[in-house]
């Protein structure tokens, strides 16, 4: 559980507007965002700052290179968030920071970034659950009100639905996320990580025309994606694939191309990731769906998803690029809602953790 303790002077119905500033960098996106919360519960996004450590095609980002461009790239970023609301660090009413889960050494670049702002200004802190962020961030950007929500990001694959103050894992990957499946193929087929390796990889699926023969793994309500990486890595030694996606003849039809792999790996993935949500939805009785998370950007995922959900007489919900890819916005968000209940982080207990579940964070602020 984080190191929440209850402040003095709860502002869970203010009598002015409160405004967040949120880091997040718990990967290779490096994020600043400010929000305000009306007097009258409404929600405004001042600003919303992002900037990816991208690197060359073929190589994942390393826990160290990454801390190291958060440090190189922290100021800049903040000080644009904080131009762009309009506002000054002395202005905010507490300063939100991505806890865990995460890489570690990006997690403690930011973390120490926003203890020094804390102390420097004598800001109020509050470490933030990344899950919990992007859940509450497409709640609130979307409308829906009590959804089964598919978390799918780089690092994470989970189903989960709201009960009891928790937001409880009905259903999560038993070995990679999602998110390392895609951008671990990308890789394999050297496709580049600009802007990101799943974008490429959607837009490669675009023009794939054969569906081939991979694993399909769901276990009860949970999936497992090794075994399909596996197998589509196999198909790149198979003596018909071929890199640049053409026939050596007009005789030689037969092929298979990157694209098709693409298409591949994505249809029987997010065929996957429907039916563990579907189960969820049967089980709660829930008609919404919320997908959020850096691999909800992806209009495929987000079509079938909804082809399910409107037999099943109900709605998905998701957002676009801004809100979807890490950013520091949703963390603001989700920290200002547990401010806003009474709670903040002890500097002296400011710390940051890899593992950090979804289902540890006390939803105080919904009923």
């Amino acid at each position: 559980m984080p190191a929440l303790v209850r402040a003095p002077c709860p502002l869970k119905n203010p009598d002015r507007p409160v405004l967040a500033l949120g880091l997040e960098g718990s990967a290779n996106k490096l994020g600043a965002g400010v929000i305000k919360h009306d007097t009258d519960g409404s929600s405004t996004v001042l600003s919303n700052v992002r900037h990816t450590y991208i690197t060359p095609p073929g190589e994942g980002f390393q826990p160290r290179d990454t801390a190291l461009h958060h440090r190189e790239w922290a100021l800049k970023v903040i000080t644009e968030s904080l131009a762009a609301a309009s506002i000054s660090v002395a202005d905010i009413d507490c300063i939100c920071y991505t806890k865990g889960p995460g890489m570690g050494a990006p997690l403690q670049s930011v973390a120490l970034v926003a203890r020094t702002l804390a102390l420097l200004y004598d800001k109020p802190l509050v470490g933030v659950n990344h899950c919990v962020g992007h859940i509450e961030m497409g709640r609130e950007i979307t409308g829906a009100r009590n959804p089964v929500v598919l978390y799918v990001s780089g690092g994470n694959t989970q189903v989960v639905a709201y009960s009891r103050q928790c937001y409880r894992i009905f259903g999560e990957t038993l070995d990679i996320a999602v998110g390392n499946c895609l951008d671990r193929f990308a890789r394999v087929i050297n496709l580049s990580n600009n802007p990101s390796p799943g974008y490429n990889i959607e837009q490669e699926a675009k023009k794939g025309k054969r569906l081939l023969s991979l694993p399909y793994t769901t276990k009860g309500m949970d999936v497992s994606l090794s075994g399909i990486l596996t197998a589509v890595e196999a198909y790149t030694q198979d003596k018909r694939f071929r890199s640049d996606g053409r026939p050596n003849s007009p005789e030689d039809q037969d092929i298979i191309t990157p694209a098709d792999l693409c298409f591949s790996l994505q249809e029987n993935v997010f065929a996957m990731l429907v039916e563990i949500t579907e189960r969820a939805m049967a089980h709660i009785g829930s008609k919404e769906v919320l997908i959020v998370g850096g691999v909800g950007c992806n209009e495929r995922l987000q079509e079938m998803m909804g082809i399910m959900s409107k037999e099943r007489g109900g709605q998905v919900f998701a957002t676009d690029e801004r809100f979807c890819i890490d950013n520091g916005i949703m963390i603001a968000q989700a920290g200002l809602l547990s401010f806003r209940m009474g709670y903040e982080t002890p500097v002296a207990k400011s710390t940051c953790t890899q593992r950090f579940r979804t289902d540890q964070v006390h939803v105080s602020w919904r009923a």
